[in-house]
């Protein structure tokens, strides 16, 4: 954003900023040293102005000298042409110290001087005078004395002559120093227009990089938009206010018999593929879009294209402006959802079968659910008969019966014993499919310790009962507390836990191990392993069908339905159940719950 925002300042402040530089580099430089070349003009002024006086001082010098000279060579007697001359000399004066007047007049020291020069210059020159027709009979003493002595004017033209010298040496000291700071300011100048040109430079540069880039970044974004447009598959169109075609890709073309190269040939959309386009209703929506500014969104609409064949086409439609001119066109896309529709209308109609089918199926479990509860209940009474009778018959007889009869009475009562633990496996498993789950935090360490301990009580008793001691060594791992259905996660862990107890019967002592990890996806993961009878790894499928045995029933008693018991409530929850065995090396049973079941994130449920 801040990039932008610093391109747009400088386009819209390039120009002001050019046209400072360009004066910066021109005018100041020319101010400066025309300012400098005045002041040095001045200095000289000055310089010249100081040696003028001093020539007029000279010439002043000279006049009177020759003045002077004339009339002391007169005052012997000489007299020529030459000397009256000199003498004549004295005329100029006047003239030279108006001169030394006007260039000291700024300068009222001077000034001063000039003016005693003056009246000491008026004495001597009439002295001069008298001097130069004095007879040598006059006093000629008298008068060089006074010309001598008592108007003199050497001390003030030596202080007169000083002080131009002095004014002389500091004018001329004031020139030099403008002339090195002329010197300087002109370097110093060059020095700032060769920056101030090489700024300039460098911002001509940077704006040619920038416009440079900006095109380079406007072809490339132009390719790209083209190459995107052009590689999709989906028909694409640009159209303007009057619905006229002003670009499209290939797609369209290839789909509506257009030239691919999608060059904006204005034709109307409604002479596009035959008439496929000259459906009212989709140009009024169409004229919608771009007059009102909305939206088309998933417009379906039947249309027969180039190829002679009726398609169903999704039409998406939006207004937009054009980059490159004020006006807005109309950008569509359209999709042939034709094989779409028709595999939705086939998948709803095997979903329409598929439902006929599981109401079947759910029929049917209700009718297996009722008859095993009808079949159960209903085979008590006679079992009960059966068993009552046979104990009956049995005291009945009392020491009169023989082997064999004793014999028929002991299988009649065992089978009765076992049909009737077969049908209240049956209704567990019956209930366990059909009973309402009543979900709450469920402990599973205090589960687990329950079954031990009932487990443990029944081995005690079949010890005393039989003679034969048995040991089993328990390794529970720390169990976590679940969200489930707590009857029947008893009944879970009795079925496992009890066969493991059962197939363990042989090894001295038994170990049954119980153990827990958490999965890197949250899920829990149980296991129950023993050293046991074990089974064959190659009947493994068997395991968990109703009625399924891997052993004789005279080797280890049981019904056949208690893992399918187990596999029914891991279902009901949400798991899964596996076996990991080999024969008379035990067996291990894996059971994974889902992590949706974790007491810490759900809490316990009602």
């Amino acid at each position: 954003m801040a990039l932008v925002f610093s391109d747009e300042l400088w386009d819209r402040w390039r120009l002001p900023a050019l046209g400072l530089a360009a004066v910066a580099i021109i005018v100041v430089p020319w101010l400066t040293l025309r300012k400098l070349s005045g002041e040095n003009l001045d200095a000289m002024r000055w310089v010249a102005h100081t040696q003028d006086v001093g020539v007029a001082v000279y010439q002043l010098q000279a006049d009177v000298r020759d003045v002077e000279s004339a009339a002391l060579t007169m005052s012997r007697g000489i007299d020529a042409p030459g000397l009256r001359e000199r003498l004549g000399q004295a005329r100029f004066i006047p003239q030279r110290l108006a001169r030394l007047t006007e260039l000291t007049r700024d300068n009222p020291e001077q000034l001063v001087r000039i003016g005693r020069i003056q009246s000491l210059l008026e004495r001597r020159m009439e002295v001069a005078r008298d001097l130069a027709s004095a007879g040598p009979e006059d006093d000629q003493r008298r008068l060089v004395q006074d010309l001598t002595t008592r108007y003199p004017i050497r001390g003030l033209i030596e202080e007169l002559q000083n002080r131009e010298e002095a004014l002389l040496r500091e004018r001329s000291a004031q020139f030099a120093q403008q002339q090195r700071q002329g010197e300087l300011v002109s370097w110093t100048a060059l020095v700032v227009q060769l920056l101030l040109l090489g700024l300039v430079l460098w911002l001509l540069h940077r704006q040619m990089l920038h416009r440079a880039h900006a095109e380079r970044t406007s072809r490339r974004a132009s390719a790209r938009a083209a190459s995107v447009l052009h590689t999709v598959r989906e028909p694409i169109v640009l159209l303007d206010r009057e619905l006229r075609v002003q670009l499209h890709n290939p797609a369209f073309a290839e789909l509506y018999g257009l030239d691919d190269d999608g060059t904006t040939d204005g034709r109307a959309l409604d002479s596009v593929g035959g008439g496929a386009w000259s459906d009212p209703a989709v140009r009024q929506r169409l004229m919608d879009v771009l007059l009102r500014g909305r939206e088309l969104w998933d417009f379906e609409h039947e249309q027969r294209t180039d190829d002679d064949q009726v398609r169903t086409m999704l039409i998406n439609a939006r207004r937009m402006p054009l980059p490159d001119r004020d006006d807005e066109v109309v950008l569509m896309t359209i999709t042939d959802v034709t094989v779409q529709r028709a595999v939705q209308q086939r998948v709803e109609e095997l979903n329409r079968q598929l439902e006929g089918k599981v109401e079947q199926v759910s029929e049917v479990n209700r009718e297996l659910e009722a008859f095993s509860y009808s079949v159960s209940h209903d085979l008590r009474a006679p079992l009960r008969h059966v068993a009552g009778f046979s104990d009956k018959l049995a005291r009945h007889l009392g020491e009169s019966v023989d082997e064999r009869s004793r014999h028929y009475l002991d299988v009649i009562a065992g089978s009765a014993r076992r049909m009737a633990t077969l049908i209240d496996d049956l209704l567990v498993y019956s209930r366990l499919g059909r009973a309402a789950m009543r979900l709450q935090a469920v402990d599973m360490q205090s589960l687990v310790a329950d079954t031990r301990a009932l487990l443990d009580a029944n081995v005690l008793s079949d010890s005393e009962a039989t003679g034969v001691a048995r040991r089993i060594e328990w390794k529970i791992a720390p169990l976590p507390i679940l969200v489930s259905d707590d009857n029947m996660m008893r009944q879970l862990w009795l079925n496992l836990l009890g066969n493991a107890v059962k197939y363990s019967a042989n090894a001295h002592p038994a170990r049954i191990e119980v153990d827990y990890a958490r999965q890197p996806d949250g899920s829990h993961l149980f296991s129950v392993r023993d050293n046991g009878a074990g089974f064959d790894m190659a009947y493994a499928s068997k395991l968990f069908g109703v009625f399924q045995r891997l052993h004789k029933a005279s080797d280890y008693p049981g019904t056949g339905i208690g893992l399918a018991s187990v596999r029914r409530v891991l279902t009901r929850h949400g798991g899964r159940i596996w076996a990991e065995a080999a024969l008379d090396q035990g067996a291990t049973f894996h059971f994974l719950l889902p992590s949706s079941l974790d007491a810490l994130n759900k809490g316990p449920a009602a």
